[in-house]
């Protein structure tokens, strides 16, 4: 980095850090009512909420998050949104309207952003007034709900002293730095993206000001982290195309915008090995295993994830079904356990894809099936103890997705696995570029060739598998949770030498660029 170039803001140690702030639309619990009506917790089950919930062992934080569920919704209106839990941590809902929050949260962030960003959004061109709908639940939704989680982010700030350190999660909070930022000017802000940024071009169903404004709200922060190389530097690419005036250094991962210098860079998340291992030898989790457990001769093919269309689960159906039809010898041999999370069922597109997964099993265990064997069996709950115990007794784990983050599942089976099963996954899932000299990668959309990477795995040898399942679980190990959480702490640094200047209106542009520009290493486009 050239030091000498007072836009660019060095990395520094924090003498003293002040308090630890998260931010992300799902927090470790949410309230319900048990069935004498009296308030209780349950653990929430969004993949976010999973992965941070390993850092509240170690440091003492506010986790700032969206009222989701009835309750919350029911406690914020009557003024009661901070609660204290676990070692010294506390928990803030951050004050939303209803019918905001549902424009912020069925209709922009899911499916408008999900989609566009996991490939998808030839599912809503069918949509009626689609436009319309973007722009409303643009302006009446997600501004509005961004807004009021800084505003729950500038309460916590002002009741604390020392610098505060903001952690702010995944798509839905595009917008909160750059409302945070205006408040408190020396704030440290970071902010990590859980799920695939697609490049510009993508972008462009968006209007140009909105995805304008997004990329500003990025910016806001001190730095900005992505699940992988492509991820970080499709963002790059996003913000000279959208944001006239910015300037990438590829060589120095940094965005230059409004005077002042954001840190980009790639650290996959990770799982919790040891609390992983812990789980595995409890007795809830031995009970379903023994529950789940097969005939030794009988190979288990196991699934594991929400019922979402970017997850691919047709895909994975469809290759199952080729397979049986290739491999009749197999018939009574191998068996699927999948293990499907509801999710987001409130969504049309949601509620037809799950149709689709549910007639696919149904087909597949008639055709193949017989009195005494059936080929799947479908587990379509919230219930992560059971997956974790299904996890731990696959030959062979397949995730393909067409676009994902990262794909915990898949870091997840190796640490529980007992049986060296070898993972398939697809180049699209995050955890392949680290994971791709110990499993098996296909292509998403290849069925045929997923078939035979579940013919080549069921049939590989037990000093291969060995070794595949050893390798895996030492590149998950030497980047656990630990060390994603010790990189992104570090990454935490000054406000850059030029002051942040006051946000402009959205951004309107007659005219977009019909390519997006190149990134030149070592220099400033």
């Amino acid at each position: 980095m050239n030091s000498g170039d007072p836009a660019y803001a060095p990395l520094r140690r924090i003498g003293r850090p002040g308090p630890l702030i998260i931010v992300s639309n799902r927090g470790p619990f949410e309230h319900y009512r048990d069935d004498s009506a009296a308030l209780a917790r349950r653990p929430t089950s969004g993949g976010v909420a999973v992965a941070l919930s390993s850092i509240l062992g170690r440091q003492e934080l506010t986790w700032i998050v969206g009222a989701v569920g009835g309750v919350d919704r029911e406690l914020v209106a009557h003024n009661m949104r901070r609660f204290s839990f676990g070692d010294g941590h506390r928990l803030c809902l951050a004050a939303t309207d209803s019918h905001s929050y549902d424009l912020f949260y069925r209709t922009f962030s899911n499916p408008i952003l999900w989609f566009l960003q996991h490939s998808l959004w030839h599912l809503l061109e069918d949509r009626p007034n689609l436009p319309e709908q973007i722009a409303r639940s643009w302006e009446e939704g997600y501004v509005p709900v961004n807004r009021a989680f800084a505003d729950a982010v500038d309460e916590e700030i002002g009741a604390t002293s020392g610098p505060a350190r903001v952690m702010l999660h995944d798509y839905h909070l595009y917008l909160a730095p750059l409302f945070i930022r205006m408040r408190h000017p020396d704030a440290l802000l970071q902010h990590f993206n859980h799920i695939p940024w697609p490049g510009p071009n993508a972008w462009r169903a968006l209007p140009e000001g909105i995805v304008a404004r997004i990329c500003e709200g990025m910016l806001a922060n001190d730095s900005v982290a992505f699940q992988t190389e492509e991820s970080k530097r499709n963002f790059a690419l996003t913000c000279l195309t959208y944001l006239p005036g910015a300037g990438v250094d590829l060589a120095e991962t940094a965005v230059r915008y409004g005077g002042r210098s954001v840190a980009i860079f790639a650290n996959p998340i990770s799982v919790d090995v040891f609390d992983l291992r812990r789980k595995l030898v409890s007795p809830e989790t031995r009970s379903y295993q023994q529950a789940l457990a097969s005939d030794p001769d009988v190979k288990t093919v196991v699934c594991v994830d929400r019922l979402d269309p970017a997850k691919n689960i047709a895909g994975a159906l469809k290759a199952f079904n080729l397979f049986l039809e290739r491999s009749r010898e197999w018939a009574g041999r191998v068996q699927m356990l999948a293990f499907l999370v509801p999710t987001r069922e409130a969504i049309p597109e949601y509620r037809q894809y799950r149709d689709e997964v549910f007639a696919l099993i149904d087909e597949i265990n008639l055709r193949h099936g017989n009195g005494r064997w059936r080929p799947i069996t479908l587990f379509f709950e919230q219930n992560r103890t059971q997956a974790l115990a299904g996890l731990s007794l696959y030959d062979v784990l397949i995730a393909n997705s067409i676009a994902d983050g990262m794909n915990l599942v898949v870091k997840e089976g190796p640490i529980l696995n007992e049986r060296d099963g070898v993972v398939i996954l697809s180049t699209a899932v995050g955890a392949a570029q680290e994971l791709a000299g110990a499993a098996l990668t296909v292509e998403a959309a290849d069925i045929e060739g997923t078939a035979e990477a579940l013919r080549r795995a069921l049939l590989m040898d037990a000093d291969e598998r060995r070794q595949r399942a050893r390798a895996s679980r030492q590149t998950i190990a030497r980047h656990d949770i630990n060390r994603w959480l010790e990189v992104q702490m570090a990454a935490f640094r000054e406000p850059a030498a030029k002051p942040f200047p006051t946000p402009t209106p959205l951004l309107e542009h007659s005219a977009s660029r019909e390519e997006p520009p190149a990134l030149i290493a070592g220099g400033i486009p």
